[in-house]
C-alpha cells in the first residue's frame, strides 16, 4: 500500500527536479529524440501515439541538433484528420460537445510547472479559442474557481461570434457558509453578470452542510431561477442518493449531475447511475484521468519520485491510496498501455473512453491547465474499446479496492 509520504506536495522540491536552464533542458529533448531514432539508419516508422508521448518540442530540438526527425507513418504523412468531437442533448434545447473544458484549473492552484502554465491573464482567455476550434465548445466552470467566469465572460466579451450558443456555459452556485446557508444567497445573479450571458446554460448546485436542512430549499430556488430565465437547466454536484431524491419529490427538476467517476472511483456504480436513470438525469464526470496520474507521464515511476505540485495531484493522490496503492495503479497503468498501444492512442485517451462509455455518461469533464491536450481530447474519439480491452482493464479494477459508498461520502468524512 502506498503511503502518503511517498508524494512531494512541495512546489519547491518541484522546482529543484526541474531543468535548471535551456540548455540543460535542450539537452533532456536530444536525448528524447535520438532514443525515437532508428539504430540502423532505416527510417523510423512513427505511430501517432509516439508522437504524442515524444512531444514537438523534442522533434524540433532534434532536427537542429543533427538527429534525423522520425518519419510519420503513412495515415500522418497523408494528414489524416483528426476525429470529430461527438456532440450530445444535454437537456431541451442545450446541445453539448462530449469533452467539457473543466475550468477547476484556473482557479489559482493549479500552475504546476512555469514553462507550460497558461491558467491566468490573457493565455487562459485564448486557450478557450483553440478548444473551439477543436470543436470543445463546452466550458464548466464554478463561482469558486477564483478568475475562472470572468476569464469565459473576456473570452465571450472579445468574440462575440462564439457567445451561446455557439458555445454552452456551464457553472455551479455552491453554498459553503452558515450566512450562505441562512439566506440561500442569490449569487446567481452575479455570476450571470460575471459570465457576460443573458442566462447560464446549467447550474449546478452544491450544499456542503448536510446537517443544515434547507438543501431542498436551495434547489427549489433555483428552479425559480430557471422559471424566470436567469438559468436554463438545473444541475447539481456531488450530492448522495438520498439528497437527490428529496430534491425530485419536492419537484426539482434535475437535468444533469456532476460526480467523480473514473477507473479510479467508481462510486456512481453504487446507486447513483441506477437513481439517475431512473430520473432522467445525466451524468457529467469529473476526476476522469484523476488530475493527470492517468496517462503515460506516470507509467512506471515510482512513488517517491511524483511531487503533487496542483491542487488536483495532491486530491487524486489520495483517491489512488483508497483505491489499491502506487503498486496498484502501476499495475493498472499497464493494462491501459496494452490497450492504447492497440488502438494507437495514449493511455490518457482510454482511461477517458472507459468513463464515457459507461451508461448514463453524456460528457467527460477534462481539466485543462493549457491547450497541449487539445489534439489528444480529439482523438478520443478515433477508437472504442472492445470486449479484450475491457476483459484486460476489469481483471486489474478487481485486485483493488472497490468503494462501497455512496457519491462525495468520503470526502464529507465517510468510508470510502
Amino acid at each position: 500500500m502506498m503511503h502518503a509520504n511517498c508524494f512531494t506536495h512541495s512546489r519547491r522540491t518541484f522546482q529543484r527536479g526541474a531543468p535548471s536552464s535551456s540548455s540543460s533542458r535542450g539537452r533532456c529533448l536530444r536525448v528524447q529524440a535520438q532514443a525515437a531514432a532508428p539504430r540502423d539508419g532505416a527510417p523510423l516508422q512513427t505511430s501517432r501515439r509516439q508522437i504524442l508521448k515524444l512531444g514537438s518540442a523534442a522533434l524540433m530540438m532534434a532536427g537542429t541538433a543533427g538527429t534525423a526527425l522520425p518519419q510519420l507513418s503513412p495515415a500522418l504523412a497523408a494528414g489524416a484528420p483528426l476525429a470529430t468531437v461527438e456532440r450530445i442533448d444535454l437537456a431541451q434545447g442545450l446541445n453539448i460537445s462530449r469533452v467539457v473544458k473543466g475550468c477547476w484549473q484556473l482557479s489559482g492552484g493549479h500552475k504546476g510547472s512555469r514553462e507550460t502554465d497558461r491558467t491566468s491573464g490573457l493565455a487562459a482567455v485564448e486557450d478557450f479559442g483553440k478548444f473551439v476550434a477543436a470543436g470543445v465548445t463546452t466550458f464548466d466552470a464554478a463561482d469558486h474557481y477564483g478568475p475562472a467566469e470572468a476569464l469565459i465572460g473576456r473570452y465571450l466579451a472579445s468574440n462575440p461570434d462564439q457567445r451561446p450558443p455557439k458555445t454552452q456555459v456551464l457553472t455551479k452556485y455552491c453554498v459553503f457558509g452558515q450566512m450562505d446557508m441562512a439566506t440561500i444567497n442569490k449569487g446567481a445573479v452575479v455570476q450571470v453578470r460575471r459570465l457576460g450571458v443573458d442566462s447560464v446554460d446549467l447550474m449546478q448546485y452544491y450544499w456542503a452542510d448536510y446537517d443544515v436542512k434547507r438543501y431542498v430549499d436551495g434547489a427549489l430556488y433555483l428552479s425559480e431561477c430557471a422559471a424566470e430565465g436567469l438559468i436554463k437547466h438545473v444541475g447539481v454536484t456531488n450530492f448522495d442518493v438520498p439528497r437527490m431524491e428529496a430534491m425530485t419529490k419536492a419537484g426539482v427538476r434535475i437535468a444533469a449531475n456532476q460526480l467523480q467517476y473514473s477507473l479510479l472511483d467508481r462510486r456512481p456504480e453504487n446507486g447513483m447511475s441506477a437513481f439517475c436513470a431512473a430520473n432522467n438525469i445525466q451524468l457529467l464526470p469529473y476526476g476522469v484521468l484523476a488530475g493527470g496520474f492517468l496517462s503515460d507521464k506516470y507509467l512506471g515511476v515510482p512513488a517517491s519520485k511524483v511531487t503533487s505540485d496542483t491542487y488536483s495531484k495532491g486530491k487524486y493522490a489520495r483517491v489512488i491510496m483508497e483505491a489499491g496503492g502506487w503498486s496498484w495503479f502501476q499495475d493498472l497503468l499497464q493494462a491501459l498501455d496494452g490497450v492504447a498501444r492497440k488502438h494507437d492512442v495514449t493511455i490518457s485517451n482510454v482511461a477517458a473512453r472507459w468513463v464515457l462509455d459507461r451508461p448514463g455518461v453524456a460528457a467527460v469533464i477534462l481539466g485543462a491547465r493549457n491547450a497541449d491536450h487539445v489534439e489528444d481530447n480529439q482523438r478520443l474519439f478515433s477508437f472504442r474499446l472492445d470486449a479484450d480491452d475491457l476483459g484486460a482493464i476489469d481483471e486489474v479494477l478487481a485486485r483493488g479496492r472497490r468503494p462501497r459508498s455512496d457519491c462525495y461520502s468520503w470526502e464529507r468524512g465517510g468510508q470510502w
